[in-house]
Parts: C-alpha cells; structure tokens; sequence
C-alpha cells in the first residue's frame, strides 16, 4: 500500500511539471539571455491572476543555481499591487526552455517556453503543464500585430483556446485601471 501511495504522489508530482500534449520546449535557451523582467502581453484566466493589470514577471539567478521569479500586477478587485515570489528551475537540459515552478512550497508546475524570438529575446509564448495556462510575455508592454498573429495562431494549432485570452493592461496609471 505505501509504495502504491508513493507511486500516486510522484505522479501527481511529475504531471505538473509535464507538458501539453501538443507543446515542445525550444531548444537552444540562453537563461542569461531570458533573465530580467518581462511584461504580461496576454493570458488565459486563472483565478491567482484574476482581475490583474500591469502584470510583470522578474526573473533572476539564485546562489542555489535556479531563478527567483518575482510575479507583480495591479489587482483591479482590491486596488493594490500584488506581488508573488517563487523559484525555478530546469526539468532537464538547461539548454531546453523547460523549467518547473513554484510558488507554494514544495509544489512545482510546468513553465514551458514554446515560442521565442532566439534573436533578440523579445517575446515569449508559455505554458503550463496543460492547455489551461497560457501566457505571451514581452520586454516591453507592446506587441507588434505580427507577433501578436503569431502567437494566437501557433497557440490555437497547440489546442489552446484563444478567444479566451485576456490582453493585458498597461497603457493607463493602475490608479485609473483600478476605476470602475
């Protein structure tokens, strides 16, 4: 019985971290090239981000070899800055955009890069470990219409549903973003 529940945890453990029956980390990531922050262009809804504006992540090199990620956004229900801190690291080659999160203790969930512009490292198209989680990130919080085209596409081929997506605010002071 104890290995059988073991069994069940590491599963459980492991699917998280796992990818999306359609979806390919790239390959070739430079983490030192990814560090920094990013703006949250779009989204799919999840109720930690709910009602969030102005949403930037933060990632830096921790002394353990791993990320910090700093998670911030205006929440327009509370009217206040959020901030979530968590930590990640790669599930394999560091050289493949495959990285578990976590936010809450021992828990890690897939963050799967599936699009990037490997030139410059403008924008990136993520994952979570299934189609519910989907972000487009940028260095600033404008996108072109191209890479804007192309992420809905490359998303949509990918089984996500994009007529969902929430694109993200930044353009106004989060004190007016938080009036009604």
């Amino acid at each position: 019985m104890r290995s059988l529940l073991t069994a069940l945890v590491l599963l459980t453990l492991t699917a998280c971290t796992g990818l999306p029956e359609r979806v390919s980390p790239v390959t070739g990531f430079q983490l030192d090239r990814y560090l920094g922050t990013w703006y949250e262009v779009a989204r799919l809804d999840h109720r930690f981000e709910r009602g969030m504006t102005h949403v930037t992540a933060t990632y830096a090199l921790r002394d353990d070899g791993g990320v910090s990620v700093r998670n911030r956004g205006f929440s327009t229900l509370d009217k206040e800055w959020k901030e979530a801190e968590g930590r990640a690291y790669f599930v394999g080659s560091p050289t493949e955009g495959h990285l578990k999160v976590s936010f809450f203790g021992p828990f890690y969930g897939s963050y799967v890069v599936f699009g990037l512009d490997q030139r410059d490292y403008r924008y990136a198209f993520i994952s979570g470990n299934s189609t519910d989680a989907l972000w487009l990130l940028a260095r600033t919080p404008q996108i072109s219409d191209d890479v804007k085209q192309r992420f809905i596409a490359d998303a949509k081929a990918r089984g996500f549903a994009t007529e969902q997506l929430i694109w993200v605010t930044h353009e106004q002071s989060p004190e007016k973003a938080s009036q009604p």
